[in-house]
């Protein structure tokens, strides 16, 4: 079953999004790297879990991580299963010839995302939206993600959506977390109150290995952490582990079916995605 149809249906899809090892990697460090990723890949799409690959590229530099993926994840990989981004952070024609390697190497879906507007380069578009469509435009046949922040006013949120010109058969969101989950009930109900399930939705969970200071405020800058009721949570003996299951749970309860976790090691990312599942399970 493809990542859309298996959307569409009346099961749970949890993926898992990894970040590819960077460009700039020394030969032996990076080719390390990359046998991590690959083992990391393979063991999650073997369990039939989808496997989001972020473009890290912030627009310094116009890295093909598409190249990296087919050269070193192997011919034998399920592509079916394997979700590149591609943000806007690139020249039109780059992300153009990205979307149809893309598809000419066996990958069926691409999530296309505008990209921080704060660092490097200028997006080559204004909003992710036109870049879908002209990707639509020169590749129909990939199928498309797009993006929502629940924590941003719901109805415009949904309005962007509900939009035509949105052109994604599904979305992700912004990382939600069960200590700020009220806006992100009022989104899911505003979804639910105007019918829009046209493309279904995959809610990030962050795994939060650590109430460090630095590193939460740091990861404060690019998406919304709830550093006090982390920084309590662990300090009460929860685990990376509790607190991941828990945003999950949380939003299992709101009616939320589809997940991504993000920030998994890659070194036994899918035992720690079971770890977290198996949490999840005990406490439904």
């Amino acid at each position: 079953m493809s990542l859309l149809a298996s959307l569409r249906s009346t099961r749970a899809v949890v993926a898992a999004e990894l970040r590819p090892p960077r460009a700039e990697l020394g030969s032996t460090e990076g080719m390390d790297a990359w046998i991590d990723m690959y083992h990391g890949v393979r063991t999650l799409t073997r369990q039939d879990v989808a496997v989001f690959l972020t473009d890290s590229a912030v627009g310094t530099q116009e890295e093909n991580n598409l190249r990296h993926l087919v050269n070193n994840l192997g011919r034998d990989m399920p592509r079916d299963r394997v979700v590149p981004f591609l943000t806007s952070k690139h020249s039109l024609d780059f992300c153009l010839s990205y979307a149809e390697q893309a598809w000419q190497h066996g990958f069926p879906a691409l999530v296309v995302l505008g990209g921080d507007r704060a660092v490097g380069r200028p997006r080559c578009v204004e909003h992710a939206w036109e870049l879908r469509r002209e990707i639509r435009q020169h590749v129909p046949k990939l199928t498309l993600g797009g993006w929502a922040n629940p924590y941003a006013d719901a109805a415009r949120q949904v309005d962007f959506i509900a939009d035509e010109s949105f052109t994604a058969e599904f979305y992700l969101t912004q990382i939600v977390s069960h200590l700020n989950i009220a806006p992100v009930g009022r989104f899911l109900e505003e979804v639910r109150r105007r019918g829009v399930d046209s493309a279904p939705a995959i809610f990030g969970v962050f795994y939060y290995r650590s109430a460090n200071p630095k590193t939460l405020a740091a990861l404060n800058q690019f998406l919304p952490v709830p550093i006090e009721g982390l920084t309590a949570e662990f300090a009460s003996g929860a685990t990376p582990i509790d607190i991941c299951a828990r945003t999950v749970r949380a939003m299992i309860e709101l009616g939320a079916q589809h997940f991504y976790i993000s920030n998994l090691p890659l070194l036994g990312a899918a035992s720690t995605l079971n770890a977290i599942l198996e949490r999840v399970g005990a406490h439904a």
